[in-house]
């Protein structure tokens, strides 16, 4: 078994869509995905790329990605990595790949000088829990997540 972790191409973006479909899937929102190849294309490699994606393939086979992006903290001055998406393929779970993905983006997060990589994780998601606990990852428990989005969005921006 070959396990490679590469850059994200334009000619993934389909792979993309459907490893982010998939995810959503296994999260338990199946229709929660409205992205779009275009939007996907448009997010990675667009005049002004909002983020950018790693691909995990196992003997020449995407089995895995990864979306990140940058953020900036005012605590330590210094930008830092969220990483927003994260999935392997059931069959590939195990192989490394998760864990390649992650090392990869730590080791970008290092050579940038950038002080933190952040994620969130559903609190029902014990395999990640674990998963992630066992690479040094630490719960941030005393955070909550707030949101706005469609209607809040548009009433909170009049």
């Amino acid at each position: 078994m070959t396990l490679t972790i590469r850059d994200a191409t334009p000619a993934d973006v389909p792979q993309i869509l459907q490893f982010a479909k998939d995810l959503a899937t296994y999260e338990r929102e199946p229709d929660a995905v409205s992205a779009t190849e275009a939007d996907i294309h448009e997010g990675l490699f667009g005049a002004k790329p909002l983020v950018e994606a790693l691909i995990a393939e196992i003997d020449g086979v995407a089995q895995g990605f990864a979306i990140f992006f940058k953020t900036f903290s005012t605590w330590t001055g210094k930008p830092g990595f969220w990483l927003d998406d994260l999935y392997v393929n059931p069959d590939a779970r195990g192989s490394g790949a998760g864990t390649a993905l992650l090392k990869a983006i730590a080791a970008l997060a290092v050579a940038r000088g950038y002080a933190r990589f952040d994620w969130w994780v559903l609190d029902w998601n014990t395999p990640s829990i674990g998963f992630y606990k066992a690479m040094g990852a630490k719960a941030m428990d005393e955070w909550t997540v707030y949101r706005l989005d469609g209607d809040t969005l548009d009433n909170a921006a009049r």
